[in-house]
Formats: C-alpha cells, structure tokens, sequence
C-alpha cells in the first residue's frame, strides 16, 4: 500500500501541474477593452475645463 501512495504521489503532482498551467495560460484580453475604454473616459474628464473654480 505504501508502494501505491508513493506512486499517486508523482501523478497528483502532475495532474495539478496540468491545471495550473492550464489556469496560468487562458485569455485574459477580455479586460483590455474595459480598461482602454476607462482610461479614455479618464483623459477626456481630466481634459475638460472646469468654469466657475477660482484659481487658487
């Protein structure tokens, strides 16, 4: 039996090598566009003129 956990050691090892590098590579562009389009409603707030602020 103790042959046997030795055994299911390794193929554990490997089995969750496997989901991890399968984790590590999936797509994650899917965020970019949110991002992008976040950062240019940003610009264009912090390009907008504020009337009616004293300067101080």
């Amino acid at each position: 039996m103790a042959v046997l956990a030795w055994l299911l050691i390794p193929l554990f090892a490997a089995l969750g090598a496997a989901i991890w590098g399968g984790w590590a590579a999936r797509n994650r562009t899917t965020g970019d566009v949110t991002e992008l389009a976040g950062y240019a409603r940003f610009r264009e707030a912090m390009e907008k003129t504020h009337s009616g602020s004293g300067a101080a």
